[in-house]
């Protein structure tokens, strides 16, 4: 039976895949499990580490440390990818607000730390270890441990790392109790949120369709495109039935519009009304009478497919004059948008087109429209994105007064370069789609490595850390560190800004830059809009989290 101690015993990649296998299957599984209704979820792969690590099992400590980095930039490169898109778009509606408040949860974090080193004695070193753990900011740990042992010649400090060690799993867990506490605090009810969040997501993103009739005698006689210069104001126009002939038509740019002539108009909900006012009044036409007026024309939403389409613009294609179509709105991740000559295509895109059925027949040969191409997966993009994030993660960046230069680490380079690369790459020929499942398993990959390497290697030690070293009392504090703050800036968010749980639950996990919390939050959510608030802040918040933990090791030692 030596063959089975090595096999469990052991060292070699047997011994190391069997391990990885057993921590994630059954942290998994007893995830699954609930208490007071309330599951962990697959934070519990972390405790199911610490458990294995304290048996004695281990892992070479090479495989170790580069499983636990790689996991983590899978991870987060993920989230990246699938938030991206609407990273930017989210940033304008509310970001800003969004990233001031996670600065605030770090700000309190470290002024809570400075309290606790005076009032206590313990030493600063092991201050920000505690601090690095209960926020869940491996970064943060690895820049002041290099920044320690700069400092000292190259001498280290252990307890800088049995600090994090200590205080990560109650940081996992009191970032997730204070989520759940919130929602009772305020009396949340996710059907009554998704409601609300979906209301506002479309005042602010759907368009709006109405019927016009021209009055307005400044535009009598114009094209389309000099009425949408005057008006000054984002619109498309899908259909025009003109006054004269009663004939209907589809509009192009150069269409030119009479009196009393009747348009079918696609806009934004804010701008709707003022477009009516502009070009006449509205009137009570729906689409339906729109087209038994021509019986000719329909409307097909294709998907596009083809690569040679992604990073071109509706202006290139200029569908209008080559297939004699009108494409009126293009949805990306379930959300329309207007189709304006300047709207960059990517794979993946519905695009809704109008049009004649011979004409659409040739618009799908152009677009591709064959959803077994989305299911192969782009390799290349993701670790060219990887390759880019990992070299912007490692760029030191120094600041005045500063003796030690800052990094954004393998964690802060992957993940703004993953939105980067979502939003850009299709400029570029950049195929940057991935289906949902890929995304997913992708993710939960990354998170499950990271959480059993995390807990692997606190595993040993942990146990008489917190009870013969001072462990529980760091516990203690740990604890603080990691509630007050977000107890606070949780009230603050939905009694003074009045936002949407779902959104807190994001924005508190990002301010922690707490994977495990963002995957608890998505799958108690049952949706992805804590993954935006988690992205929007997640850049911001790493940067400081690093910064400060260095910080604090060079100002107070």
């Amino acid at each position: 039976m030596n063959w089975l101690d090595s096999l469990f015993l052991g060292e070699g990649v047997a011994h190391t895949v069997l391990l990885f296998a057993i921590v994630i299957a059954c942290g998994i599984a007893l995830g699954k499990l609930k208490l007071f209704g309330v599951s962990l979820g697959i934070t519990f792969v972390l405790f199911v580490g610490i458990v294995v690590g304290h048996l004695g099992l281990k892992v070479d400590h090479g495989i170790l440390h580069f499983m636990k980095e790689f996991g983590l930039i899978l991870f987060v490169y993920s989230v990246g990818l699938q938030v991206g898109p609407g990273f930017f778009s989210s940033f304008r509606k509310g970001g800003i607000r969004l990233n001031m408040l996670a600065a605030g949860v770090v700000c309190l974090g470290v002024l809570i730390t400075l309290i606790l080193h005076f009032v206590t004695g313990i030493s600063m070193q092991t201050m920000v270890g505690i601090l690095s753990g209960a926020v869940t900011n491996t970064p943060g740990l690895g820049a002041a441990q290099q920044a320690y042992t700069d400092m000292n010649n190259g001498a280290g400090d252990p307890t800088i790392a049995m600090g994090y060690a200590v205080a990560y799993p109650l940081g996992v867990v009191g970032v997730i109790m204070s989520i759940i506490l919130l929602r009772y605090v305020f009396k949340v009810r996710f059907a009554k949120e998704s409601e609300n969040f979906q209301q506002a997501s479309e005042q602010k993103q759907s368009i709006e369709l109405s019927s016009l009739e021209v009055k307005n005698p400044a535009i009598f006689g114009k094209t389309i495109l000099e009425i949408s210069r005057l008006a000054d104001k984002r619109f498309i126009v899908s259909r025009v039935l003109h006054h004269r002939n009663e004939k209907i038509e589809i509009a192009s740019s150069q269409t030119v519009l009479n009196a009393d002539d009747r348009i079918y108009v696609l806009s934004t909900p804010e701008d709707s009304d003022k477009i009516a006012a502009f070009i006449g009044k509205k009137i009570e036409m729906e689409q339906s009478e729109w087209d038994m007026l021509d019986q000719q024309l329909v409307s097909r939403r294709i998907l596009i497919t083809k690569s040679v389409m992604n990073g071109k613009s509706l202006g290139q294609l200029n569908f209008r004059a080559n297939f004699g179509v009108n494409i009126t709105r293009i949805n990306r991740s379930g959300v329309d948008l207007i189709a304006d000559s300047h709207l960059i295509l990517q794979i993946g895109d519905r695009a809704t087109v109008v049009g004649d059925e011979h004409a659409i027949r040739n618009v799908e040969k152009v677009f591709g429209n064959q959803l077994k191409r989305l299911n192969e997966p782009n390799l290349i993009p993701i670790f060219i994105g990887i390759a880019l994030g990992v070299l912007l993660g490692s760029i030191p960046f120094s600041f005045p007064g500063i003796p030690q230069p800052v990094k954004l680490g393998l964690a802060g380079g992957p993940i703004i370069v993953a939105i980067l690369i979502s939003v850009f790459g299709p400029k570029y020929k950049l195929v940057t789609y991935t289906t949902m499942s890929a995304n997913l398993m992708l993710r939960e990959i990354g998170i499950c490595f990271f959480l059993a390497c995390v807990g692997i290697e606190a595993g040993e030690g942990f146990v008489d850390t917190i009870i013969h070293g001072g462990g529980l009392s760091w516990i203690g504090l740990g604890v603080i560190i990691t509630v007050v703050p977000l107890w606070i800036v949780g009230i603050v968010a939905r009694c003074f800004f009045g936002l949407n749980y779902f959104t807190i639950m994001g924005l508190l996990s990002g301010s922690m830059t707490d994977p495990p919390a963002l995957a608890f939050s998505n799958s108690m959510a049952g949706n992805d809009i804590p993954s935006v608030g988690y992205a929007t802040v997640y850049p911001l918040t790493m940067f400081l989290r690093v910064l400060s933990a260095q910080l604090l090791i060079l100002l107070f030692l």
